[in-house]
């Protein structure tokens, strides 16, 4: 994995398997073994500093997983995290903000927590005026501090979410799935608001979706995950002009398009494996329309990056090998 200078995030052979065993009676009863979930296989990806790398897939592929990670939410299994910062000025934005706001709380209070966690011997009148200055960044009146959460629509209650996550001066941000709880067009202002405080306070993204053509707006480099696993990273404007893994191409086929609305797409086959006990060889290859034999038996290892480019796909490969003008 290539190692630049100014990265901020690190992550190498990252693991996280969960023990999804039946109780330990019914297994000896029922004579059933241990069971493992990976439920994050062995991934790589380095972020630099004031980047959006994107992590996208279907559910249950191991997104929000590796949120928990990097948030230190969970402990790996396994692999290195490597975090070249202030750890108190990383922060997350979670996907629901309907369930991740206290709603006892009023949200002056909400958004002042972090900075009286963090800083403690903040005066309160300067608590306050932080609040107040957060309140409009976010496109809300000053005069809301006194509200609850039940009063706002979803899109302001993440604009709250981003306030709080805000208030902690991050360097770096976690988006969880960040707009998918809310409308369509509420989506877009949520983002461009977010791109719009990335490039006035030079913050850095981590950004989780299952949506591609939220990424594309968003994200300078796209990972790819498949059944715990990264089968794909590219800079998003060379993955949407040339994708490499099967995978990456059905997926982006599913995204409507405007100016095509009746086109042909090949409809993705099959149901995703269960991750407790995954398809030997390369996980994809049962719904893979270019899988060979090879395929069915051994699996694609994480490959180094070439001209900012990575595949796990034999049949994709030698695509590596072609000119890039990143």
């Amino acid at each position: 994995m290539s190692i630049r200078s100014n990265a901020i995030l690190e992550v190498d052979a990252l693991e996280r398997r969960f023990d999804v065993s039946a109780p330990w009676l019914n297994r000896m009863i029922e004579r059933k073994p241990i069971q493992t979930l990976r439920a994050v296989d062995g991934i790589d990806f380095v972020i630099q500093r004031g980047q959006t790398l994107a992590l996208v897939g279907e559910s249950g592929c191991g997104k929000s997983t590796v949120a928990k990670l990097v948030t230190g939410l969970h402990a790996p299994s396994g692999g290195k995290i490597r975090f070249h910062g202030d750890r108190d000025r990383l922060q997350m934005i979670f996907q629901d903000p309907f369930a991740s706001l206290n709603p006892r709380w009023r949200v002056g209070r909400i958004i002042a927590e972090p900075l009286r966690t963090l800083k403690p011997d903040t005066p309160d009148d300067i608590v306050s005026a932080r609040v107040d200055e957060l309140l409009e960044t976010v496109g809300l009146a000053a005069a809301d501090r006194v509200k609850f959460p039940h009063e706002f629509s979803g899109g302001q209650r993440q604009r709250i979410s981003i306030a709080r996550a805000l208030a902690g001066e991050p360097e770096f941000l976690v988006c969880d799935e960040p707009t998918s709880a809310l409308d369509v067009s509420v989506q877009a202002q949520v983002l461009n608001l977010m791109k719009k405080l990335q490039k006035e306070m030079e913050l850095t993204y981590l950004f989780i979706s299952h949506d591609l053509s939220v990424v594309r707006h968003m994200a300078d480099v796209i990972a790819v995950m498949y059944l715990g696993r990264i089968v794909e990273i590219q800079p998003t404007a060379d993955l949407f002009a040339n994708p490499l893994h099967p995978y990456t191409q059905l997926l982006l086929e599913t995204i409507p398009d405007l100016e095509a609305p009746k086109r042909d797409r090949s409809p993705m086959g099959g149901e995703v494996p269960s991750p407790v006990s995954p398809p030997k060889g390369c996980t994809f290859h049962p719904r893979c329309p270019i899988a060979f034999d090879r395929c069915k038996v051994e699996r694609p290892e994480r490959k180094v990056e070439v001209h900012n480019r990575r595949v796990a796909c034999f049949a994709a490969e030698t695509k590596l090998e072609g000119p890039s003008d990143v």
